[in-house]
């Protein structure tokens, strides 16, 4: 019994302990974090404005086969990348072998018929020089030799015919791309020009963004624009390269012409956010991308002010690939902004900084 009771003195003991640290350790806050700041420069960039575009294969491939024939095997399937040259659907050939095989052998014929008509007309040749024999004998000979050379010609002419059947009874890619449709499937009779398979040429894809006529001047052929695949939340760098001819006859809008480079996944129609310059270029500020937090629905970046996370709303007006370019007046240069750890800061924490970004 006392020994029970001197456990339960012992715990109340422990858990007083506890409480009483508790207030201690709240009042002194969290515990400095390290994080890793990187500098604000300035540079001579326009303003961007982001449109929506649409990205498109401009070189497709509606796949058909030259040959009529049972499909045996469909190597591919929506959606699957393949390089030029791959197997994309293969034909039965079992019938074809066997044709291969047939005109083998009347090949060999012939080339017997020829060996035996070749003798016969080198004798006849003989006498005939001889007046051994006549005329027609010897023209007949003669025929018959040539007519046998001939057989043998067609022969081979009909095998070349029945390889290069059974070579395009695989039918492979043109290019390296992207099976964007498949309408064919094992156990099919496909006949000459049926469509079988659509590819799209991952070399040519671009997104095609809609830019207000005002806007226009500032777009310069070759130049470079972000550009946000919005089902990735992606960015990559795309490159203008063509206007259209021709504007929206209800917006006025002209269509500009983006090649990109091809993402790992990528569905013809897919919706890309390209950001445009929208003004003459302008002394701006810049900053890490990766400085730039968001909260609840707004930027903003943490700088360092007496050894405390600071943190200060930004407005980008600029997005340039791993920058971005701000207009605030206290965003300065030479400013340091947190790019690593900024996720986890909390305004007025104490930081520490563990290095510069280069």
């Amino acid at each position: 019994m006392r020994t029970k009771m001197q456990k339960v003195v012992w715990l109340l003991a422990a858990l007083a302990l506890v409480f009483l640290s508790v207030p201690a350790m709240a009042a002194d806050g969290p515990p400095p974090a390290k994080v890793v700041v990187g500098k604000v420069t300035q540079q001579e960039v326009a303003q961007t404005r982001s449109v929506i575009g649409v990205v498109y294969f401009e070189r497709i491939s509606d796949i058909s086969t030259e040959v009529a024939g049972l499909v045996e095997a469909v190597k591919v399937n929506q959606g699957d990348h393949v390089e030029e040259g791959a197997p994309l659907v293969v034909l039965n050939t079992e019938i074809l072998e066997q044709e291969i095989a047939l005109t083998r052998t009347r090949i060999e014929q012939a080339q017997l018929r020829i060996d035996n008509t070749r003798k016969n007309f080198l004798r006849l040749q003989k006498l005939y020089s001889q007046s051994g024999v006549s005329e027609k004998e010897f023209d007949d000979a003669q025929y018959a030799y040539n007519d046998a050379q001939k057989e043998k010609q067609a022969g081979e002419d009909t095998l070349k015919k029945l390889q290069i059947q059974k070579q395009r009874s695989v039918i492979t890619a043109p290019f390296a791309g992207t099976i964007l449709t498949k309408d064919v499937d094992s156990g099919a009779w496909v006949t000459p020009g049926k469509q079988l398979l659509s590819l799209g040429s991952s070399e040519d894809i671009f997104v095609r963004a809609p830019v207000a006529e005002n806007l226009l001047k500032f777009v310069e052929l070759g130049s470079s624009v972000p550009v946000i695949i919005t089902a990735f939340d992606k960015e990559i760098t795309g490159k203008v390269v063509d206007i259209d001819p021709v504007a929206d006859m209800k917006t006025k809008n002209i269509f500009m012409k983006i090649r990109i480079p091809a993402p790992e996944m990528v569905a013809q129609n897919m919706s890309a956010t390209v950001h445009v310059p929208a003004g003459p270029k302008q002394q701006l500020q810049v900053l890490p991308r990766a400085a730039v937090v968001k909260f609840q629905g707004k930027d903003f970046v943490y700088t360092i002010k007496e050894g405390k996370a600071a943190i200060l709303p930004v407005n980008i007006v600029t997005f340039m690939g791993e920058s971005v370019a701000v207009d605030n007046p206290y965003i300065v240069p030479g400013m340091e902004v947190v790019v690593e750890g900024n996720e986890r800061l909390r305004p007025d924490q104490p930081v520490t900084t563990g290095g510069e970004q280069k």
